[in-house]
């Protein structure tokens, strides 16, 4: 037993119940604040859309939901609390940043040349795990960090020591973002020679491969992995979902429930004008839902025989309970 933090408190880890570990509530791309005299929002309006979401995974019996939007990608933990209070949903938020290519490279860059950044990265995930973010007193649950596509970049590298510092003094989880499902193995192994507790690290969008050998030498490091973006498929790299499914019923039948989250990484409300995509990717876009692994994904695979309710006991209620003590 143990405690984790969610945004209205402590809660004991063995009621988190059955858990999506990553689902963002609020998401833009950092550039969507220079955007804000057309893009500009309502709290009471963005809360109520949040509230729908959250009440759309209580449906399936959804206790919990870790939301790892980074800081600089919109996260508004106000927001999340008003949420979770309205609808009595579970919110672990995060505190950690996105990769290189989309995050807020120029300000840590300017910072990393002067050679102060990662001491101060350092500090910030302390005071906010400790303290509380942005004076709030509400605290973080995870630490997020993220990678780019094939490499860990010399920028990315100061927000995973500066983690695993964190992590050694508090506990934390940390969950990261592999670019396209590329260097899971690799994050898992740095993560793991800089002294973190690989029981307390997800690596997160490896259903972006499909080689199962890549997952394999992530979960031998004895990691958690996050199969986490169920209904998007056709951009950002990602495959489609038949793919993910022999992939998963393949991990399953080497016996590796023990080890795997499942999700969908869906953005629900977008930071500033909301993207306007076209039929073609709409369609393809069409089941990035919170709750399509309910309704359409297991449902699937339980016909098929490649996943029992002793597999979802595990993935979506077990593990998380596990991870967080």
């Amino acid at each position: 037993m143990g405690m984790v933090e969610t945004v209205l408190g402590p809660l004991d880890t063995e009621k988190l119940g059955k858990t999506l570990i990553h689902e963002h509530f609020y998401f833009g791309y950092p550039g969507f604040q220079g955007d804000m005299t057309l893009g500009g929002f309502d709290f009471e309006e963005k809360k109520l859309q949040g509230v729908e979401i959250a009440e759309m995974v209580q449906q399936q019996g959804v206790e919990t939901v870790v939301d790892p939007t980074p800081n600089e990608c919109g996260r508004d933990v106000r927001l999340l609390q008003a949420v979770s209070e309205a609808t009595g949903l579970n919110i672990i938020c995060a505190t950690g940043f996105y990769y290189e290519g989309e995050g807020a490279t120029p300000y840590f860059k300017f910072r990393q040349q002067l050679g102060t950044a990662e001491e101060e990265i350092y500090e910030m995930f302390m005071e906010e795990i400790t303290h509380g973010i942005e004076g709030t007193g509400i605290k973080p649950g995870i630490i997020k960090l993220a990678s780019s596509k094939n490499e860990i970049t010399s920028y990315e590298r100061m927000f995973f020591r500066a983690a695993v510092r964190a992590q050694k003094e508090t506990g934390i989880v940390l969950l990261t973002h592999t670019q396209e499902g590329t260097m899971g193995p690799e994050q898992a192994a740095f993560l793991i020679e800089e002294g973190a507790d690989p029981s307390k690290v997800v690596i997160g969008h490896m259903c972006g491969a499909t080689d199962i050998n890549q997952h394999l030498q992530v979960l031998n490091q004895g990691v958690y992995m996050a199969m986490d973006r169920w209904g998007l498929q056709g951009i950002v790299g990602a495959p489609m979902d038949e793919e993910r499914k022999a992939v998963l019923a393949g991990l399953l039948a080497l016996g590796y429930e023990k080890q795997l989250f499942l999700s969908h990484d869906t953005v629900n409300v977008w930071w500033g004008r909301p993207p306007v995509l076209p039929d073609q990717l709409m369609n393809l876009l069409q089941n990035w839902q919170p709750d399509h692994l309910f309704k359409r994904v297991v449902p699937e695979l339980k016909e098929k025989n490649a996943i029992t309710e002793e597999h979802l006991a595990q993935i979506f209620i077990s593990n998380s309970s596990r991870l967080f003590s």
